[in-house]
This record gives C-alpha cells, structure tokens and sequence, in this order.
C-alpha cells in the first residue's frame, strides 16, 4: 500500500494518507487574537477543508485529540466543538492540557478519519 503526503514540508504534512485512512496533523489557528471559541472554529474550518480535499468529511472522523493551553477554556472550546460535530457522528475523542508550542495558541486538534 501507498502513502500520500499532502502539502509536505520540511518538518512534517498537513495529511498523510495510508489504507483509506487519512492521518492530520495538529491544526492549529492562524489568528492568535480570537478567544478559544474563535480559535476552536478557526481550527475546526482547517479540518473541513483537509478533509474534503481527499473526498472526506467531519462524519467520517474516526478519533480526535485536542490539546488545549488552558482546561478553563473548555467550556468554550466545547460551545464550539457540540456546534460543529454532527450528532450521531461524533468520534472517540481525548482532551487534555498541553503547553502549546506557540504561547498564542489556545488550542491544537489532532484528527484521524476514513477516506
């Protein structure tokens, strides 16, 4: 079986897809300046479009891990994310603190889903 690497650079891809399985890697927000809804939905909008680029979408989502900077944030992260997943199709999914690699981040999610 092949691997296909979409938008590869130096140090990692946005995707790489392997068995009709589609691997993301951590999406994170370009606009620091938006709250932790903003960024969630910023972020949630990353995820559509990496997904529909190999004929996938948010239905298909298998697992997500999301990693915020600041468990007080959750609530809000959660407005977001319950807006956003469709019901009936929610995947396994994993939530912890993490020090983010840019202090302006307020979240990073991690998505696998079937193509």
């Amino acid at each position: 079986m092949s691997i296909q690497r979409i938008d590869v650079g130096p140090r990692l891809c946005e995707m790489a897809i392997h068995n009709g399985t589609a691997y993301l890697a951590g999406q994170v927000p370009e606009d620091t300046s938006l709250d932790a809804r903003g960024q969630t939905a910023q972020v949630l909008g990353f995820i559509d479009t990496l997904l529909a680029r190999v004929g996938s979408d948010k239905t298909r989502i298998l697992s997500v891990q999301i990693f915020l900077a600041d468990l007080a944030d959750y609530d809000a992260m959660n407005q977001t994310w319950d807006e956003w997943v469709p019901q009936g199709h929610t995947p396994a999914r994993a939530t912890v603190q993490a020090k983010l690699a840019n202090p302006a981040w307020k979240v990073e999610i991690v998505v696998t889903a079937a193509v």
